[in-house]
């Protein structure tokens, strides 16, 4: 243990077993911590321990790495935000610390630079995605905007957390006009210092997305478990659908843009194509904060209903049963009365599937039929999620809000694919 310090890997040996890993710095006294090589962290207690041998040196000085520009690869731009992708271990502490630069990037993730040249890098915050609101996309779309303005860049690629991206990956399909450049949002669910990792992929997927002919939010990641191949997904129709799988994120309702493989790119649906003729991109970044989602069960009182137009808020999505349906038969529970309550008194009511897959269909039923008439939006088949922030984009522009009818009309326009005309499975 005397020539072993935090950093170092080696092999701590107890009575009948050895084992290997990062040494890190103790959390206490009498406790020794290692990092071992599946990323998990093991403690011991220090009386238990036999013997601690180094096996490799720790690196104590810090890596100078000259990132050199290539004229013959196309420029694009990176904004970082924070995320499992834009970190890295540190051993010393047994925590990570923010990739945040592009030698950093470099260090970890090489592969995205034999595509690309990575010549600006903005981090507008640092933040696990469950931390961000509104005022945050709106900084990533400001952020994006004056990056795809500059000519020199071809596209721009965004790393982000997974839980919450594709709120992310909505706001900025809203906030953002005349988009004419590739803006790629990707992420990692396992961190760079496992060896399952998902990030170079992803990566350098999403370097061959932000230079191709894709003038969309997109969301690229993995297609399947393996190593193989991602899909560049539209940000208004792509769920994150599983807690941990490198392929957790998919296209509901609708197709993916396009399959990416490390040296190429095959087409799969229609998108909007990049034209350097277009104009340029604007941002209409207004908000309204005051939006909520809920969730109908079974025996769910509408009193709920109280509590928001309480705290003002201006309106509510609710993901609703089946084809569009909430409690309607048993007077106690009964929504028909107070949704028709709170929308007289200036809450905006829209619906949304909780089955995530289909479309609503409130006619097809005598429950949906009523629920219907109370004035309800039934948002066709958009996901909840993309709802959310489309109401309290819609609700944000004051002369829209002001009428039911116009906010009826902006919420069943489809201004970035947010709404199929046929459904994919």
């Amino acid at each position: 243990m005397k020539n072993a310090v935090a950093g170092d890997y080696v092999g701590v040996h107890l009575t009948r077993q050895i084992y290997e890993g990062v040494l890190l710095e103790n959390p206490e006294p009498g406790i020794i911590l290692l990092k071992l090589d599946s990323g998990y962290n093991i403690g011991f207690n220090k009386k238990d321990v036999l013997e601690i041998k180094v096996v490799e040196k720790g690196l104590e000085k810090k890596e100078e790495i000259e990132i050199k520009k290539d004229k013959n690869k196309p420029n694009v731009a990176m904004i970082i935000t924070g995320g499992t992708i834009a970190a890295r271990l540190n051993p010393k502490k047994g925590g990570v610390d923010w990739l945040d630069t592009p030698e950093s990037l470099f260090k970890f993730y090489p592969g995205v630079f034999g595509k690309v040249n990575i010549v600006k890098v903005e981090v507008p915050f640092m933040k696990a995605s469950e931390d961000m609101d509104f005022k945050d996309w709106q900084k990533l779309a400001r952020s994006a905007k004056k990056l795809l303005n500059e000519p020199s860049i071809k596209g721009v690629i965004v790393t982000h957390g997974t839980d919450f991206l594709h709120y992310t990956s909505a706001a900025l399909s809203f906030f953002l006009e005349n988009l004419n450049k590739p803006v790629v949002l990707t992420y990692s669910q396992r961190s760079i210092d496992r060896a399952s990792s998902d990030a170079n992929l992803n990566l350098q997927c999403a370097a061959l997305a932000a230079i191709s002919d894709i003038a969309e939010v997109m969301l690229v990641g993995h297609g399947s478990s393996n190593d193989d191949f991602c899909y560049a997904m539209p940000g208004t129709k792509v769920r994150k659908m599983h807690t941990s799988k490198r392929d957790a994120f998919k296209v509901v309702n609708a197709k993916p843009f396009a399959k990416i493989f490390p040296e190429r790119i095959d087409k799969i649906s229609d998108y909007n194509i990049r034209t350097t003729k277009g104009k340029k991109v604007k941002l209409d970044l207004k908000f309204e904060e005051k939006v909520a989602l809920v969730k109908i069960y079974p025996g769910q009182e509408p009193d709920i209903l109280d509590f928001y137009l309480k705290k003002k808020y201006r309106g509510i999505v609710l993901e609703m049963s089946g084809l569009g349906h909430a409690p309607t038969k048993r007077a106690r529970n009964s929504w028909i009365k107070k949704l028709k309550q709170v929308q007289e008194k200036g809450l905006v009511v829209c619906a949304a599937a909780q089955t995530i897959y289909g479309r609503l269909d409130p006619l097809v039923y005598s429950n949906g039929r009523e629920l219907m008439k109370t004035g309800i939006i039934y948002l066709e088949d958009m996901l909840s999620e993309t709802a959310l922030i489309k109401l309290g984009w819609v609700l944000g522009h004051a002369d829209w809000a002001k009428d039911k009818k116009i906010v009826r009309e902006k919420m069943l326009e489809n201004f970035a694919g947010e709404l199929s005309d046929r459904l994919e499975m």
